[in-house]
């Protein structure tokens, strides 16, 4: 069977939102590109009329721009090894897919084969997140990764020494990925499907992670808060520069310090401790 795919130029507000709508109608297959994003298909699923009615649903609301084409089967593991390139960050961590050599210089080894599932390393929050992840000591820590997509964050948690993990996702699709990536990382994470009522009364954790979006950060901050120990690490991303205030505000109003953030490309990741 071959495969399609529908390389879609989107805003990123609105990327994680398309994958999910594209998971509905049969794509099973995402990859993270500088200008939006690539979704696969095999070729018996696609359905272009239902890939048309979908977007239509957002017109007014984003700029959609999209290009479809076909890719033999042969071709496909050249085509994931073309878009898939493994990462190095903070010249520690090696993201890499099953199918890439692991760096001799890195310290941190994490093998994601994401599937449907965004996080990759590739997309700046990610990374960020990763990057603030080695600023804490995650020695014999409790951490959860709330909205974890591949699993990314806990896995490199676990490999850092944290050794109590939980991660949380809305999406079914994600949590199998998730599981069958912390398998891959030889790495045990208690993966739920869910959201933020996944944490009531949940023993507190030392470090809590959360790449989402900034609605769903306002909106669930307290229940991260309420699950945090004292003097724990709340770790955030998935907002813009411009959003950074308002998120330090929330926090401020549950008692949460910050502590330090960081940019790329305008994205930013945080850092807040509990007291």
């Amino acid at each position: 069977m071959d495969f399609i795919e529908v390389n879609l130029r989107v805003t990123p507000h609105f990327v994680d939102i398309f994958i999910a709508e594209l998971g509905e109608i049969g794509f099973d297959a995402f990859v993270e590109t500088d200008s939006g994003f690539c979704a696969y298909v095999t070729e018996n699923l696609f359905d272009k009329t239902a890939l048309d009615e979908m977007l239509q649903r957002y017109q007014g609301m984003v700029k959609v721009d999209y290009k479809v084409q076909k890719i033999e089967r042969q071709n496909w593991n050249e085509e994931w090894e073309r878009n898939f390139e493994p990462l190095f960050i903070a010249g520690q961590v090696s993201v890499r897919a099953s199918f890439h050599e692991r760096p001799e210089a890195a310290t941190y080894d994490v093998i994601i084969n994401p599937k449907m599932s965004f996080g990759t390393g590739h997309h700046e929050t990610t990374t960020l997140m990763i990057e603030n992840q080695l600023t804490l000591d995650h020695t014999g820590k409790r951490v959860l990764d709330m909205g974890c997509g591949t699993g990314i964050l806990a896995i490199a948690a676990a490999q850092f020494g944290a050794n109590d993990l939980v991660a949380v996702d809305i999406e079914d699709w994600t949590v199998e990925n998730a599981r069958e990536n912390a398998e891959l990382n030889n790495t045990t994470i208690d993966v739920r499907l869910g959201g933020a009522e996944q944490l009531e009364e949940e023993k507190p954790f030392d470090i809590v992670l959360a790449n989402i979006n900034r609605n769903v950060l306002l909106d669930d901050m307290p229940a991260y808060k309420a699950v945090l120990v004292p003097q724990g690490w709340l770790v955030l991303s998935g907002f813009y520069t411009e959003d950074l205030p308002i998120i330090k505000e929330k926090a401020a109003s549950l008692g949460l310090v910050y502590t330090s953030h960081r940019e790329k490309n305008n994205w930013v990741s945080a850092i807040f401790q509990s007291r």
